[in-house]
């Protein structure tokens, strides 16, 4: 009867948001793939392709907080099935637009909708399973990410040659909205959640002092830079700029470059299905998940300055090192919400959360306008964008140096 129940509520809960979160990281990535095109039909240059695309995280990020609270308050499922609600709309915007005004607020409303998708099932797990599932959970749940990011890639430049990209976003509109309903009708809730908003000490008042709290912790500041750099870095280049520098400097078709897209994809997925099945059997074991943490961010370093220097030699092994590096990366969550009591942990992780948003929106903007800023100075294309992918390791490497020392203080 125990293990039936638990299968119930793998089905009931998990799958539900596992969708959720596919849709995600599809739309998060699409425009690496579909960029191109909309640059090429609607004559958009690096800078507005780069606004354009980075107005996704800009919107995901400015909910994080908010999100925190209406998390920790009203619980995952109506907060996450709402949410879904305007990413389909903006999805549909999205759709009807001819220009980049309308796209970007297509594209801003799908990052609002999406914005509790990862967050809401962190939430959801640290409400029904016990805390030494939460980093396999963790995993499992960002691996259905990794499956968007391989649709985004290589089944979606195919689907390009039989469908138009407004098609393609029509049909995403339809996707959300059934993943909404599915949310609202199958997720369970927590016997108290439906009290949740009159319960003692979650008003107002009582929710923006968890949030001083979390954003007062050291341990927390240890965290948040390595998440804007490092996790906000790479989301900013995987989601637009890696199928940009490939082009321009390694001389990659579009075809090559979404095979290069499946690598990498593929070999997130792999990084988050190893958290999946390994990573509680690790710590169990006495390898800790910060010793995880510290090594995959130093190889991603390694990594990342290899493909700068030599872009040519990067080919098919650094970049897909990059995607599985990243994909560890993720376990500052876990990292980050030990620190705070449960009824933290919402905030806690939609704090982190800004972070890397803050950095994937900033960034992401920052490298198209730099390149075109250069490129009008007289600089060659290719030296513009090696120069920004340098800035961007010198940011990790500046934040890698700051979360080692913070620990040895510690």
């Amino acid at each position: 009867m125990q293990q039936d129940d638990t299968h119930r509520l793998w089905t009931r809960l998990f799958l539900p948001f596992a969708a959720g979160y596919f849709l995600s990281y599809l739309y998060r990535t699409a425009n690496a793939v579909i960029g191109p095109v909309l640059a090429r039909e609607l004559d958009l240059g690096d800078n507005a392709l780069g606004l354009l695309t980075s107005t996704y995280f800009l919107a995901f990020g400015a909910a994080q907080l908010p999100l925190g609270m209406l998390l920790d308050r009203f619980g995952p499922r109506r907060v996450e099935a709402g949410l879904l609600l305007l990413a389909a709309a903006g999805a549909g915007i999205f759709a009807l637009s001819d220009h980049l005004t309308g796209l970007a607020i297509g594209r801003a409303l799908i990052g609002l909708g999406v914005s509790a998708c990862l967050m809401a099932s962190f939430k959801a797990f640290s409400q029904w399973f016990p805390p030494e599932r939460q980093a396999s959970l963790t995993g499992w749940v960002m691996a259905s990410g990794g499956l968007g990011a391989l649709a985004a890639s290589k089944p979606l430049e195919f689907a390009l040659d039989f469908a138009s990209w407004r098609q393609i976003a029509l049909g995403l509109a339809v996707a959300t909205l059934l993943v909404a309903a599915l949310l609202w009708l199958l997720a369970p809730d927590k016997a108290n959640d439906n009290k949740n908003a009159n319960a003692p000490g979650t008003g107002l008042a009582a929710q923006l002092a968890g949030v001083r709290m979390v954003f007062v912790s050291p341990h927390f500041w240890r965290y948040a830079p390595m998440a804007f750099w490092f996790t906000g870095g790479f989301m900013a280049i995987q989601g637009l700029w890696a199928s940009r520098w490939m082009m321009v400097l390694e001389g990659m078709s579009r075809t090559e470059v979404a095979s290069r897209l499946t690598l990498i994809s593929g070999a997130m997925l792999g990084g988050f299905l190893f958290m999946g099945f390994f990573a509680t059997a690790l710590v169990h074991r006495g390898i800790s998940l910060e010793r995880i943490y510290r090594s995959a961010m130093l190889l991603a370093t390694a990594g990342f300055g290899l493909v700068c220097s030599a872009p040519q030699l990067a080919g098919n092994l650094l970049w897909p090192l990059l995607g599985a590096c990243f994909s560890l990366s993720n376990i500052a969550y876990s990292l980050v919400a030990q620190a705070f009591p449960p009824a933290l942990s919402g905030r806690a992780n939609t704090a982190l959360n800004l972070a890397a948003f803050a950095g994937a929106f900033g960034l992401q903007w920052g490298i198209g306008g730099l390149v075109d800023a250069l490129q009008a100075a007289g600089w060659l294309v290719e030296s513009a964008y090696r120069t920004a992918f340098f800035g961007i390791l010198g940011g990790q490497l500046l934040a890698l140096s700051w979360l080692l020392l913070a620990g040895r203080r510690r």
